[in-house]
């Protein structure tokens, strides 16, 4: 009878303890690019702004914060920055259908934010407004850029920074030029130990790498380290368009690139993808990984959940991609798991 009635006590408090752990998780959930202009925009009217987080939307409607990379302006208005090749420009009411698919938050610290200069960034960022998302990295300034995201969830205070280490350089904001937050690591190590001081979590965001290039620059992983020294947990890495490997570096985690999530492409090389969902607790921190399909002759322009056989060759991929700084994720019943 003794040992029936420890055995009931032991998993009556093996209950609490998972009840208790849920209930203290927060949940972010954070992806790659996002971008719903260009030539394919006529298409995605027509299908509607919704259509392509159909695929996800349970998923992110999971998450305490999601966060995207916004890769265009959403405006109607602006001057068009004629001197680079790609200039993308999507329409305002593409902010109403990124918070129905659940985004709270994106960073606009990238090469694109500024196509058609402050005005549409300016208009975008009031369209952001309007459907509820928060944005980080850029303003009408450096300081105004260089803010974080503040946010306190379940108790705990989360910080979001965001930065750019793309060109052209024209778009970086300066102490009197607004534009997009530059990652200049002088800039980036005193803004995150400022951040440190004053939350439990610190996350940062990067817009870095070589397009179409799965192989990490060597100042990627220089910045990743700073920033994680400087006080950072998590580096969201984007840019490449294409998955790049992962990290564990002193007591942080480093996902140097996403690839595409929803992206107004048919290119053949962003064929694969992944969200990261972190959970945060007091006794624990892991970083899910959630295999995707984006190769749009299969999927068109809605990003698809991939699982079995198809899901674990992504994560063959990006355990590939980790084999340069020892990292490798493990599967746990089909879930795709590190703790740091």
């Amino acid at each position: 009878m003794k040992s029936t009635a420890a055995l009931i006590i032991t998993v009556v408090q093996l209950f609490l303890a998972t009840t208790l752990a849920a209930a203290d998780e927060i949940v972010i959930n954070a992806v790659g690019d996002i971008m719903l202009a260009g030539r394919w925009a006529p298409t995605l009217r027509k299908a509607g702004y919704d259509y392509p987080f159909g695929g996800v939307r349970a998923e992110l409607a999971r998450g305490d914060i999601n966060l995207a990379n916004l890769e265009s302006p959403l405006a109607r208005g602006g001057t068009e920055f004629s001197s680079k090749k790609f200039r993308f420009r999507a329409e305002p009411e593409v902010a109403n259908a990124l918070h129905s698919a659940g985004f709270n938050l994106v960073t606009l610290a990238n090469n694109h934010s500024m196509d058609f200069g402050w005005a549409a960034l300016k208009e975008t960022r009031q369209h952001l407004s309007n459907a509820g998302i928060a944005w980080i990295g850029a303003g009408e300034n450096l300081n105004e850029a260089r803010q974080m995201a503040l946010y306190t969830i379940k108790g705990k205070k989360i910080a979001f920074l965001g930065y750019s280490l793309t060109q052209p350089i024209e778009f970086f904001a300066g102490s009197t030029r607004p534009g997009t937050m530059p990652g200049y690591a002088n800039l980036v190590t005193a803004d995150v130990a400022n951040a440190r001081k004053q939350a439990d979590y610190v996350i940062v965001s990067f817009h870095w790498g070589r397009e179409a290039s799965g192989t990490v620059q060597s100042y990627q992983r220089d910045t990743a380290h700073r920033a994680i020294e400087a006080g950072a947990d998590v580096i969201i890495g984007h840019h490449p368009h294409v998955l790049q490997g992962v990290e564990r570096y002193k007591g942080g985690i480093i996902f140097y690139s996403l690839g595409n999530f929803t992206f107004a492409s048919k290119s053949t090389t962003a064929d694969v993808s992944a969200i990261v969902r972190l959970r945060l607790n007091n006794s624990q921190r892991e970083a899910e990984l959630l295999p995707l399909d984006v190769l749009h002759r299969r999927v068109g322009f809605q990003p698809r959940l991939l699982s079995g056989a198809q899901g674990a060759a992504v994560i063959g991929k990006i355990n590939q991609l980790s084999r340069p700084f020892k990292t490798e994720i493990p599967s746990h019943d089909g879930r795709y798991t590190l703790t740091f």
